[in-house]
């Protein structure tokens, strides 16, 4: 411990005098510096790859935490993802400075400290490596902005809207797939440049009802709300709402995506829909590749934001879900009423669940076979099990840097009762590559099959 901190102290000491300087690295040079973060910080952060891109570059990801390569029960996980589009380079260099930031400050800051000994943050500094490579350092022009093959990635997810499901994931897009089939995510930005707002699901609408007006409004419009004005108004001027010359203002520094345009096969709506993890898209600089002169300014007006929209992961109720017998139980719904999520959020492999919520009193309710929307409650829908049903003070757990904490503990039923089917828009797309698609179903169906012939035996 005395050498970590040793460590710590020397790290901070010269970040204090040199820093990581403001200019754009390029492909190699940001992956020896994660690698020389990861070597000089290897208690508080694990770099890993979760693919590569067209070219074969590697996407890199850091984490940052009190325990950087495990999840741990009760810690949410976090996630900024910049350099979406190639030529939109400023998100890169911000996040690159932010890893500077938290690592250099740790143990010496408190506000950082707290931060990383409470959840856990993922940075991919970019998505899209081959597109910066090719870029032109112009504001507004799309040189660079597409991957290799020339596809808008931002519009190559799954769209619960559009019916897209099955088509051809890019290779950067199936990683990221991948990626949040590994990691329970609760809260994400995606930062982007052109701009200076924070945008909000929905971005796209089939004219359901969704649909507001010229709004697509999600079931937790409250929350995206909160969080949007989180970062737009720790932000020096997205407030302001008429940063950039040429664009239209934006009341209070923020909009719904469809209302800005509506966007299909967006990446923060496939986080939200299918990920069950709140996502904002962050449009953070008018000149989508701006001159290296600008890039400390542009780093001191979001640093603030940053770390404000991190803490943001500790708004409303965190909890596991146990069976009878105090096993965690996986797959349970977690719904609050009033809120008809399009794909109903569940607890993940842990028993663990996460609901982001303004502070107010909730009334939990555990539902063995059926919705229940009359009142303001959180539902938790296994079959077998009572109905079981508490008030719950959600309190603002971003100053405490805790969700407020409610198990449940649930008790078999005295029926039998059937599983809820989830609906069919909810069927997980596919995540990988499509010619793996054949090993993948072929185990699905033997257990399947074991599965219903067990079932036909105990009922002889």
């Amino acid at each position: 411990m005395f050498v970590f901190t040793l460590c710590l102290f020397l790290w901070s000491w010269l970040s204090s005098i040199h820093g990581l300087e403001f200019r754009y690295h390029n492909s190699v040079e940001m992956e020896q510096y994660l690698k020389d973060i990861n070597r000089m910080f290897p208690d508080i952060t694990h770099l890993h790859s979760i693919g590569q891109s067209v070219e074969g570059r590697e996407l890199w990801v850091l984490i940052l935490g009190q325990h950087p390569r495990e999840h741990r029960t009760g810690i949410p996980e976090f996630k900024y993802v910049g350099n979406m589009h190639g030529n939109e380079a400023v998100g890169r260099v911000l996040l690159l400075q932010l890893i500077d930031y938290l690592t250099s400050r740790y143990l010496s800051d408190p506000l950082v400290t707290r931060l990383l000994n409470s959840s856990r943050v993922h940075i991919l500094p970019s998505m899209n490596p081959d597109g910066f490579e090719s870029s032109a350092r112009e504001c507004m022009y799309t040189i660079g902005r597409y991957n290799k093959n020339g596809v808008d990635l931002n519009r190559n997810f799954p769209d619960s809207f559009e019916g897209n499901t099955e088509r051809e994931r890019e290779k950067e897009v199936s990683a990221v797939m991948d990626w949040l089939k590994t990691e329970s995510f609760v809260l994400s930005a995606n930062l982007h440049g052109g701009a200076v707002v924070a945008s909000y699901p929905y971005d796209n609408s089939n004219g359901g009802s969704e649909l507001q007006g010229s709004h697509s409004i999600s079931p937790d419009d409250d929350v995206f709300v909160h969080l949007a004005k989180t970062y737009s108004y720790n932000h020096r001027e997205m407030h302001n709402g008429n940063s950039c010359y040429d664009s239209q203002d934006f009341t209070h520094g923020i909009t719904n995506g469809y209302y800005w345009y509506p966007l299909p096969g967006g990446m923060q709506d496939y986080n939200y829909v299918w990920a069950q993890c709140l996502e904002l898209t962050l449009e953070i600089s008018c000149c989508k590749f701006p001159p290296e002169a600008q890039l400390p300014g542009l780093w001191e007006a979001n640093k603030p934001a940053l770390v404000a929209y991190i803490q943001q992961v500790h708004l409303g109720v965190k909890g596991v879900v146990t069976d009878s017998y105090g096993k965690p139980v996986r797959n349970a719904i977690v719904e609050v009423a009033g809120r008809r999520n399009l794909c109903p959020f569940r607890t993940d492999r842990n028993g663990e669940y996460y609901r982001l919520l303004l502070p107010g009193n909730y009334t939990i309710t555990n539902n063995s076979f059926i919705y229940m929307y009359a009142a303001p409650c959180l539902q938790v829908t296994y079959p077998g099990h009572k109905t079981l049903t508490q008030t719950v003070q959600v309190q603002y757990g971003p100053d405490t840097f805790s969700a407020h904490t409610h198990n449940f503990f649930l008790q078999k039923s005295d029926y039998s009762s059937k599983a809820t089917q989830l609906p069919q828009s909810c069927t997980t797309p596919n995540l990988g590559i499509r010619e793996s698609d054949g090993a993948t179903l072929l185990p699905s169906v033997f257990t399947t099959l074991t599965l219903l012939l067990l079932q036909r035996l105990l009922l002889l």
